[in-house]
Formats: C-alpha cells, structure tokens, sequence
C-alpha cells in the first residue's frame, strides 16, 4: 500500500460502483476482462485444480508484476517457518532483542514494542510520512530506514492504535536476516520458493542492504506462483503432503489472536499478522492486498485461491482496486460458489 491513509479509504469509500463504471460485460456470460485497461493476470485455482489462468494487455505467463503489499502476506509465512525453527523466540518477542539501542531510548514504552504489534501495523512507530507527497520516495532513498523509524518519536502507544505502517514493516526484513543469518530472499527461496517450485523471482534491496518485508521494494512473482503460497492456507501449510509452514502458523494466519478493523479492501474487513480476514457472502476469507489491487483470495470452505495483478501506475490504483473488489471477484466467487462454468 503505497499511498496516504486518506487515499486507502479511498480504497473502499469512494470507488466508484459497478453500475457507474463502463465495464464492458456480455448480457449472457462472462465480463470482457481482455477489455479493462491495467489488468494483467488472473489465476484461480478450486480444490487444487487450476480452473483460470489468462493474461491481458500484453502480459505474458512468464512475467513478474509488482506484487506490492502482498510481499507482507508472504513474510508472515517466512516469519511463521522462523519461530517454528527457533531462529525467533516467538510473536511476543522484544524489539529489542534485534534492536538493543532502543533500550537507551528516553521513551521508555519503544522498549514493549513486541514482534506480534509490527505484523499486526499497531507498533506506535513513526511511518514513513506517507501524508507528504513524495514521502514514499524520501523514505526510499534512506540509508538506514530503520534507524529513521526506530529514533523517531512514538506516535502511539504500542498496541492501542492500528496505522498502517511499510517504514515499521520494513524492519521485519531485517529481523529474519538478523535471526537467520542469511538475508530474506535466501531464506525464502531455501524454505518456501524452492520447496513449492517456484524459481522466477525479483526483488531489490533496500538502500539499508536488506531485502524489503513491506513491499516497497517488493517481490515480483508470476501471478500463478501465488496459487501455490495461498494453497498452504488451505493445506495446514503443506505442499505434496510436504510440510512447508508449520501447521500452528498457519491456524494463526487463519484466525490471529489480536485483530484490527480496517477501513480499506473488503468492507469490514480485519486485520492481523500481514493478512486481512473478512466473511464474505457467507464463506470466511483471507487475504492479501498490495496498492493497485493486487489481490491473493483464499476461500477454505470453497478450496479456492483466486491472485491477480494490475498496474500499480498511482493514477488509477484506486479505481483498479475497487473495480476488483466490485465487480471482477464476485464473478468469480459467484461462479465457483453456485457451480457455474467461468
């Protein structure tokens, strides 16, 4: 998620709806996707079989897109393989196990800031001015963004206030570098990528030298390979009766212990350890969300993971997000949940 908390309530308030929109749809069967600027790929997956998998302006199956904050839903795993080998003690871990100078701080509370309170964006720490135009970029262009979030003062008490916050969730890349003793993308590609098959990936560091949890500088896979990560939640986190992510993580993925109310993606929808939880006619969802709508949809009681990838171009990010929430996924829900053909 890229831009201000005003423009992400955009997100949800302000889009505008499916019978405003000009999307063009057949009478008797399915939306013209090949007709909608910006959309790239749509995959889908029901009970493990790929029932969608296209490409749009362009686009081929090959490609990587910017996956943007779905870089979070995918960390979380990597954090959740890291506790269950014991590189990190737990959710409830202190910051400053892996941040000792913020014991000197004079504000005592950055001391209680847990692992749990940066995954579920409730930290208190300073963000990365996403209010400013051009904060993004300001932020980028740091040496040592942790150091900027770290040092800046609390704005507010850890636990009490959710704000999303890439700047803090930044700091879990460093983390599982510090814990693992191997950056973030080797750690991926030895416990998760590679065990799942999937070998096409970019991503660029940090200025800082680490790789980036938040998905600011995020990880670009193809859209299908998201199937794959989204079907370990409906697995207990295994891939061919391997397991991949330890079964208790991903009963926490599914149903965390602390959530917060969010104001963008699915109406009503919750948030907590990088992933959102929603209800959505009926079936329990969870999902990842990354700015311009990029989307990772998984539907236990239907066995379906639906990923998508769209331009990210901030010009009509929003609108692109809204178009998916209101008119492309509940095709796509509606015909798997009555049986229909796509």
């Amino acid at each position: 998620m890229r831009k201000t908390l005003v423009s992400l309530l955009l997100t949800t308030i302000l889009y505008v709806p499916a019978s405003a929109q000009s999307i063009p749809t057949k009478d008797d069967g399915p939306i013209e996707l090949d007709k909608l600027p910006g959309l790239y790929s749509i995959a889908m997956s029901v009970n493990d079989t790929i029932r969608y998998d296209r490409h749009f302006n362009g686009t081929k199956e090959e490609d990587v897109f910017d996956d943007q904050s779905l870089t979070k839903s995918m960390g979380s795993l990597l954090i959740g393989i890291a506790i269950d080998k014991g590189l990190i003690p737990g959710l409830d871990t202190k910051l400053t196990s892996w941040f000792p100078q913020l014991k000197n701080d004079p504000d005592k509370r950055k001391q209680d800031i847990t692992l749990r309170q940066v995954m579920n964006q409730a930290s208190g720490l300073h963000h990365e001015d996403l209010d400013k135009r051009g904060g993004i970029a300001e932020y980028l262009a740091l040496s040592d963004p942790a150091g900027f979030v770290l040092n800046a003062p609390l704005l507010s008490t850890p636990g009490e206030v959710f704000h999303y916050n890439n700047a803090a969730t930044h700091l879990l890349g460093i983390i599982l570098a510090k814990s693992a003793g191997m950056d973030a993308l080797s750690f991926a590609k030895k416990n998760l990528l590679d065990p799942l098959g999937i070998t096409t990936v970019e991503w660029a560091k940090m200025k800082d030298g680490y790789y980036d949890l938040a998905g600011l500088e995020n990880i670009r896979l193809r859209t299908a390979d998201w199937l794959t990560i989204g079907s370990l939640l409906l697995h207990d986190g295994k891939y061919h009766e391997k397991q991949i992510v330890p079964k208790n993580w991903i009963a926490q993925v599914l149903h965390p212990d602390v959530v917060y109310h969010t104001e963008w993606g699915f109406r009503g929808s919750q948030y907590g350890l990088c992933w959102y939880h929603i209800t959505y006619k009926g079936q329990e969802m969870t999902y990842g969300l990354g700015w311009g709508g990029q989307f990772l949809i998984v539907v236990p009681g239907l066995k379906m993971v639906l990923a998508i990838n769209q331009s990210r171009e901030d010009q009509d990010a929003i609108r692109r997000a809204g178009r998916f929430l209101d008119i492309i996924f509940p095709y796509f829900f509606d015909a798997v949940s009555q049986g229909r053909p796509l």
